[in-house]
This record gives C-alpha cells, structure tokens and sequence, in this order.
C-alpha cells in the first residue's frame, strides 16, 4: 500500500514538473543544442606544498606543466570538466606532480561581461607524486577547489584566460612514516579549448 502511494506521488510530481517546463520553452527543441563538448590545452605553474624531508611545507620552485581538459555541457546548469595535468618542469630534486580530476563546473553566467564567462568547480580525483632524488612515488586523494574565467573567441574556440586551483590532499602520509598530514598545492593555469559539437 505505501509503495502504491509512493509510486502515484512520485508520478504526479512528475507530471507536474513536465507541465510546468513546456510553457517555457523558448525555441523549437529541433534548433536548441543542449549538449556539449569542448576539449582543450593547458600550461600551469603550481606551488607543490613540498621540498623534501617528507614534510608538507613549500617547495623552494614552482613546478611547471602541461595539461588537457574537457568540458561537457549537459544544459546550462549541469556541466562536467575533466583535467589532466602533468607538473615535470623546474623540479627541486626531482619532485614532480600529476593530477587526474573529474566534478562539477558551475559558469557564473550573472558575472558575465561581453564575451567572458566566469567559472567556479569543485572536482575529485588523485594526484601522483614522485618524491626526492625518486626515492619513491604515490598516488593520493585529490580534492580540487577552484574558478576562472572563459572568453569566447568563436563559435568553436574559447581561450581560458585564467585558472585557478587550491587542491587539497588530505591523506598524504609523508615518507617519514611519523604521521598522516595534508598536502596543499596550488597553481594557476592558462589554455584554450575547441568546441567538438
């Protein structure tokens, strides 16, 4: 009997939901494209939160790298990116850092201004590190807080004018062995994008 109730509920939600929508439509579905896929480049510079010892502390040099994004577009309020970057250049004693990381994109469409859109995203993943003189290497939680701004250049190319990311590692046990403590790098990037469809 409750799940009858809970059956006819949730159709009628439902229904009331799809009857409420079609009002507002703005343009025949036929000319509307509400998905997306733009993939693109990457140069970044990052502050690894690490120099050796096994301590989070900040590193001595910016690591610099390369990196691939994609942005999928599923309506205008529902959007994913997905990013790989790949920090091997200027490295202190061979520590270098890799991202892989996937999560939500949210344009803040109010703040737009001309062909520039501003972005805020939140998105989950690991980081691979590779420690002093490679003693070692890991893989870790990578949890990525961040925003920037996209401008459109055309219909299919976006230039990222600006990106930036305050990653948070927080199971990172340091090669000491003494303790669990959380790494912190963070960084900006720079790229551009192409639009697929």
């Amino acid at each position: 009997m409750h799940r009858k109730k809970s059956t006819a509920a949730l159709f009628s939600i439902l229904f009331a939901a799809a009857a409420l929508s079609a009002p507002a439509q703005v343009a025949p579905s036929a000319t509307v494209q509400r998905h997306s896929l733009a993939v693109g480049g990457l140069g970044s510079v990052f502050q690894p939160d690490y120099a050796g010892s096994g301590v989070a502390q900040t590193g001595p040099r910016r690591l610099y790298g390369t990196g691939a994004y994609a942005d999928f577009k599923f309506s205008r309020w529902v959007q994913i990116e997905a990013e790989g970057r790949w920090q091997r250049f200027n490295s202190f004693l061979d520590i270098t850092q890799d991202n892989y990381l996937i999560g939500p994109r949210l344009p803040l469409d109010r703040l737009r201004y001309k062909r520039a859109t501003p972005y805020a995203k939140v998105l989950f993943g690991y980081g691979e590190m590779n420690f002093e003189l490679n003693l070692t290497s890991g893989r870790y939680l990578d949890i990525a807080y961040g925003g920037g701004v996209d401008v459109k250049l055309t219909k299919r190319i976006t230039i990222r004018a600006i990106d930036f990311e305050y990653q948070q590692w927080p199971v990172w046990p340091n090669i000491s062995g003494v303790s669990n403590t959380t790494l912190s790098p963070y960084g900006a990037s720079v790229g551009a994008s192409y639009k697929i469809f």
